[in-house]
């Protein structure tokens, strides 16, 4: 049963109508709950600083797949099909910036970048700032799960909402939305290192000529259990390569591979 034009109030705007012929799951064929999720939409719309044309589409952009087993829906009516058009406005958007920021950096060097700028990590924390993870629609399990809180999801709704706006405002407001929410902080990204998948490259490397794994050896671990520092260095095919030092064994690859990388490349 659909929604018809007396069921929400005018006090909504005409532009809110426009859900009026939505087919409602039955949890929100109650006029109050529609309401409700008429009020959660246009605070979204203030919190991102955006124009909201069409609900329906920011509706689907919000939609976690586990929310479609609770009203019976397709897997088409998740946001999965927006995030993967998201991510390829978000990868024009980036590359565009980063190619007229940098004018003397090499493709190698602005692919790097790029990667750094939107890994799931920092699409993840973006997310938080913007506080997508209390619009998602998910059902109550993996709501119990902490799957607002969860990286994959916030990165993965974040991205389905730059589909959004490219669907409902077009690639100018986008792009708009990108630079302000997303690209506004990257000299400082850029600048950390922890946010360098140094070891990802390293293997990319290597594999594209048929090298093998890297392998990353402990030389050295010293310190109490609470402060120790780890020496580790990287071998390809036997060879020996970087060396790195680092809190954890983690951040000494990280380093040990940065070298390797700049060893290679030199």
């Amino acid at each position: 049963m659909g929604l018809d034009s007396r069921s929400v109030s005018p006090g909504f705007g005409g532009r809110w109508r426009v859900i009026r012929h939505w087919r409602w799951p039955s949890k929100l064929r109650n006029v109050k709950n529609r309401r409700e999720l008429i009020v959660q939409l246009k605070t979204l719309e203030q919190d991102l600083g955006i124009r909201i044309h069409d609900p329906r589409i920011f509706v689907q952009a919000l939609k976690h797949r586990s929310y479609l087993s609770v009203f019976n829906e397709s897997r088409m009516a998740s946001y999965e099909r927006m995030e993967f058009l998201g991510d390829l406005v978000l990868s024009l958007v980036t590359g565009d910036y980063l190619y007229t920021k940098f004018t003397v950096q090499e493709e190698g060097d602005l692919t790097k970048n790029k990667s750094a700028l939107v890994n799931k990590k920092i699409l993840a924390s973006k997310a938080e700032a913007l506080r997508l993870g209390g619009f998602i629609l998910m059902s109550e399990g993996e709501e119990r799960s902490g799957g607002r809180q969860r990286a994959s999801i916030l990165s993965d709704v974040l991205e389905s909402i730059i589909g959004a706006i490219y669907l409902d405002s077009g690639f100018h407001e986008a792009r708009r939305f990108i630079l302000r929410s997303v690209l506004n902080n990257v000299d400082g990204i850029l600048s950390d290192e922890q946010h360098f998948n140094y070891k990802g490259e390293l293997l990319e490397w290597a594999q594209a000529r048929d090298l093998g794994m890297p392998v990353y050896t402990v030389l050295q671990e010293v310190g109490p259990e609470h402060n120790k520092e780890f020496t580790i260095q990287v071998s390809i095919r036997q060879q020996l390569y970087g060396i790195g030092k680092g809190p954890s064994k983690k951040e000494a690859e990280q380093l040990a591979a940065k070298s390797t990388l700049k060893e290679i490349k030199n």
